[in-house]
């Protein structure tokens, strides 16, 4: 009971969370404000929830890494892909280098191999983080998509930089060799699990759909198992788990273009998604902030009884690391720029440099979260003697720091660095968009033609279909004209279907008033108040997605 109870608490503290956001006169992004409600709820309720790695790694991460893989936009994540790889794993390996020596520089009672493991648990950035300040700041599209694909795949390099740092603390043993062939092992073996999986599964589904029809239920319940199938499955076999459940949701979006399903699935399974994503994100940071008050009680106790650190020097430590961290972060940054540059000069390219506001705001952005907290759990309590693992509280306590200090550090630099940033002009989508929406229009009205050349007998003679296949076409027709305008008609159409849009939501939303008080007044049944609703709200979720 005390475990279920727990949970709701945790779900419900998620809930009231998003009210809180919303109603502060300071913008804050949520998951600053799921951090303090946790940090709250410890010092009311003590929960005192115990975070064990391997189970939340195992309940959070793969379906939120599968979900980020899943609608990531492969465009952007192709187009950028030298520089998402720069940062994923040459960032990494740079941060680990350059933050573990200032580490042990400045905590010299903390062993090198520690401070390597700290540097390396910290590197990773958290998408989910970014995303809750880009719900308050305007970042552009193009940097959301790079920072979300370096998150993705920094994850697994910085986990197995750690692993290998600890067992250099452990063994007082380090074999380069070893690490890049394991780090080889893990990211092939991860990624070809992950794609074998979501291929071998949506195959089975579309053989057995075939064969007896689609059930919608099943086939949301298979999506939600694929990405801990995976991950099992990859962690099972001594591979990057966490590559495993990213590529599973990457495959999962091109097996989705390959099959035609039922509308229903998609809708269903669209909003079950959406649920888990806010559920498990803001429990997570909750669930940070829950610990936060144990972790800094532990920090200073074992700081306390150390007679080489001073409990004060605490918040310096960690003001430190992150501003280090944002120095590495906007160097390697700047070199990979120049570098890709001038190799785009060597090839006769024109490329726009970007000022120092873009490089700063990629080095803002690169909040810490979930991984962070977890990996940094990680740490074995005691060495193969026996004695207790050096600086673990202390380790434990910096990374946490660094969470909440890249948080802030986000949510009040990056509006101020964007504000009225000029960026170099991405190139449009419009036209293609266009001829997508022309090409599927056009396909409309020739399987409306044919339709009409073969009527169906239970609607009696052909006039029927030849009266009902005009308004049909009638509305592609129109389609199809606003979209082939082009200059000053163009932006005419667009906002005349602007206009249009916002009338047609005026209009639903007035229908489904009305609905609702006819249910009121019992004139239609619930059941047919309840098909009417749901009509009009597939509707207006079109109309307000478009």
């Amino acid at each position: 009971m005390e475990i279920i109870a727990t949970i709701l608490v945790l779900i419900l503290s998620v809930v009231i969370s998003g009210a809180i956001a919303r109603a502060l006169p300071v913008p804050l992004p949520l998951p600053v404000v799921q951090i303090g409600l946790g940090a709250f709820l410890a010092a009311i309720a003590d929960l005192k929830v115990e975070l064990h790695p391997d189970v939340f790694f195992l309940l959070f991460l793969p379906p939120l890494l599968f979900l980020d893989g899943w609608r990531i936009p492969k465009e952007g994540l192709l187009r950028d892909r030298e520089t998402i790889l720069a940062l994923a794993f040459g960032l990494v390996v740079f941060t680990v280098l350059g933050l573990g020596f200032f580490i042990h520089w400045m905590i010299p009672a903390m062993p090198l191999a520690v401070a390597f493991a700290l540097a390396a648990v910290i590197s990773p950035t958290d998408p989910v983080a970014v995303s809750g300040i880009a719900a308050r700041v305007p970042v552009p599209k193009r940097l959301m998509h790079v920072l979300e694909g370096e998150s993705l795949l920094n994850d697994a390099s910085g986990l197995v930089c750690m692993r290998f740092a600890v067992a250099a603390a452990l063994t007082g043993a380090f074999s380069l060799v070893d690490a890049v062939g394991t780090f080889l092992w893990l990211a092939t073996g991860g990624v070809a699990i992950g794609i074998g999986v979501t291929w071998g599964v949506t195959k089975v589904q579309e053989m057995v759909a075939r064969r007896i029809g689609e059930e919608v239920g099943a086939h949301i319940l298979v999506s939600l198992l694929i990405p801990f199938g995976a991950y099992l499955l990859a962690d099972r076999l001594g591979c990057s788990a966490i590559l495993a459940a990213v590529a599973a949701g990457i495959t999962m979006s091109y097996a989705d273009q390959s099959r035609a399903g039922l509308a229903s699935t998609r809708v269903n399974r669209t909003a079950v998604w959406d649920t888990l994503q806010f559920a498990a994100n803001g429990t997570i940071f909750v669930l940070l902030g829950e610990q936060i008050p144990d972790i800094i009680g532990d920090a200073s106790e074992a700081v306390s009884e150390a007679d080489h650190f001073d409990p004060a020097l605490l918040a310096i430590y960690v003001l430190a690391i992150t501003g280090m961290l944002a120095l590495l972060r906007f160097v390697w940054a700047w070199v990979t720029l120049r570098f890709i540059l001038f190799r785009a000069s060597r090839q006769s390219q024109r490329v726009r440099s970007p000022g120092w506001r873009l490089l700063a705001a990629t080095t803002l952005a690169g909040a810490r979260g979930a991984v962070t907290l977890a990996g940094v759990l990680t740490l074995p309590l005691a060495m193969t003697d026996g004695a207790p693992f050096p600086a673990r509280e202390l380790a434990v306590f910096l990374a946490a720091g660094v969470i909440v200090v890249s948080l802030l550090a986000a949510s009040i630099g990056l509006p101020f660095v964007l504000k009225g940033l000029k960026l170099p002009p991405e190139p449009s989508l419009q036209e293609k968009e266009d001829r997508a929406r022309v090409a599927a229009a056009e396909a409309a009205i020739k399987a409306v033609t044919r339709a009409q050349r073969a009527p169906d007998a239970r609607y009696g003679d052909g006039e029927l279909y030849t009266e009902a296949g005009a308004r049909v076409i009638e509305a592609y027709r129109l389609r199809i004209d606003g979209n082939t305008k082009t200059g000053d008609e163009a932006e005419r159409a667009r906002a005349i279907d602007r206009v249009e849009r916002e009338l047609r939501l005026s209009a639903l939303r007035a229908e489904r008033d009305e609905l609702f008080r006819l249910r009121r007044m019992r004139e239609i049944s619930e059941e047919q108040a309840r098909e009417l609703i749901r009509e009009i709200d597939l509707l207006e979720t079109h109309l307000t997605a478009s």
